[in-house]
């Protein structure tokens, strides 16, 4: 497959004080065979100062091809990706939070699947490899391994870590399944969605977390895991 370009999602609701340093550190890649990067960022209607945080980076860095698009109201963080996934015109694309828990320097350990001609999509996990992890909370480790176990048990999948940001896919395939999912549901959606595709080949890589507690502005919480119960049931069953 003949890789030009790189489209990396970026869904961003009320990250003002972090966005730029995300944008620079990916600004600061340099991916695999020469692959040029298209950011894709979709505000979610944030009610601080992303929106001009952002607008100063683009001006700052005109190098950088930067598509900025945002929602009137706050409709979720799927559908953000779902604005940005339509949006992407490379070859293959990649979903990037605009916090600091994932180290964009890491793309090309999830393009090399790819690029060698063996994976169609490309799940980063949190949960194997020595890369470092920070420590932070028992139960929504567990979660996240129960949801995982869950979704593998409906899928038939070998994943260990479902629930994680950093997932890879050739453009063509991601955007021929219709997702509906608004939130958090994305996760457990995409994962059955694609699991359902004849021939498809997934491969996973280890990878590294830097976390944030909620203080310093997670936003994921207990009642997105029972809807992502519902999701891997749901998209079971349903699709």
């Amino acid at each position: 497959m003949n890789i030009k370009k790189l489209s990396i999602i970026i869904p961003a609701y009320n990250e003002a004080a972090t966005i730029h340093r995300i944008l620079d550190k990916i600004k600061d890649v340099h991916l695999l065979n020469d692959i040029t990067k298209e950011l894709i960022i979709v505000n979610d209607c944030s009610s601080d100062s992303t929106k001009d945080v952002i607008h100063k980076y683009m001006e700052a860095n005109q190098g950088l091809k930067i598509n900025y698009f945002e929602h009137e109201i706050n409709k979720g963080k799927g559908a953000a990706l779902h604005t940005g996934i339509e949006m992407a015109t490379g070859e293959i694309l990649v979903i990037q939070d605009a916090d600091l828990e994932y180290d964009p320097q890491e793309y090309n350990d999830l393009l090399k699947p790819i690029v060698m001609g063996f994976a169609d999509v490309v799940y980063g996990s949190r949960f194997m490899g020595s890369n470092p992890h920070r420590i932070l909370f028992f139960w929504h480790t567990l979660g996240n391994k129960f949801l995982t176990l869950l979704s593998n048990i409906f899928t038939n999948l070998n994943l260990t870590d479902m629930e994680t940001c950093y997932k890879m896919f050739r453009t063509n395939i991601i955007q021929g399944i219709k997702l509906k999912e608004k939130r958090f549901g994305f996760e457990p959606e995409v994962t059955s969605k694609i699991s359902k595709i004849k021939g498809i080949r997934i491969y996973e890589v280890g990878i590294s977390y830097y976390g944030r507690t909620y203080e310093e502005g997670k936003k994921i919480g207990w009642k997105d895991g029972f809807r992502a119960i519902y999701c891997i049931l749901k998209y079971y069953f349903k699709d």
